[in-house]
């Protein structure tokens, strides 16, 4: 009997640690930047962001398959550095940010993919559309305790996505390229920091 409680404890103590790995990150909307990138008229291209996010990730620095992402986009947030455009790309003819007020990502798989890399696929939703897509992220870098005890990690993560496949905007091609390149640079702050 005094064997088998001995094994409960270390089960349990092992199950304890495992999940101690796992910790949780808050995107810092302060140091993150969303951004797009799209050729017009086949000439040139422009970029815009999105100001206002948030999202937590679940990271296991020993086991990165174990960990997970959740961001929320505010639509209506898109900045392109001109006001007429902006008002074009949220209207109903691009994202419809009355209707469709965020853009989210959520995780359904991350694998290491060579040092200090990752790809972490998951469902991209946009527009009332969801489609799966893959980020390939740099990162996450080594944690960084700040003057106050706060932890900090950084990363960078790319993808394209096809903006028809989202059903955002029908401007023809010629104009406004189907192809659209994101760069997400990210600043992550252990739960319960505060952010600088």
């Amino acid at each position: 009997m005094a064997r088998k409680a001995w094994i409960l404890v270390l089960a349990m103590g092992l199950a304890v640690s495992a999940a101690a790995q796992t910790e949780t990150w808050q995107l810092d909307p302060a140091h993150t930047a969303a951004q797009f990138a799209v050729r017009h008229m086949g000439i040139s291209t422009v970029r815009g962001n999105f100001t206002k996010l948030s999202g937590t990730v679940q990271y296991d620095p020993s086991d990165p398959s174990k960990s997970s992402i959740e961001a929320t986009i505010d639509a209506a947030s898109v900045d392109s550095r001109v006001e007429m455009r902006d008002n074009d790309l949220r209207s109903p003819k691009f994202f419809d940010v009355a209707q469709f007020p965020t853009i989210t990502f959520k995780s359904k798989r991350v694998e290491p993919a060579g040092a200090g890399k990752l790809k972490v696929t998951g469902d991209l939703t946009m527009h009332g559309v969801t489609k799966e897509v893959v980020l390939d992220v740099d990162g996450p870098s080594e944690p960084f305790k700040d003057p106050r005890g706060n932890s900090h990690m950084g990363a960078s993560a790319a993808t394209n996505i096809n903006r028809r496949d989202f059903g955002v905007g029908a401007i023809p091609a010629a104009i406004v390229s189907e192809n659209v390149a994101i760069t997400i640079d990210l600043e992550l702050v252990k739960q319960g920091g505060a952010k600088q």
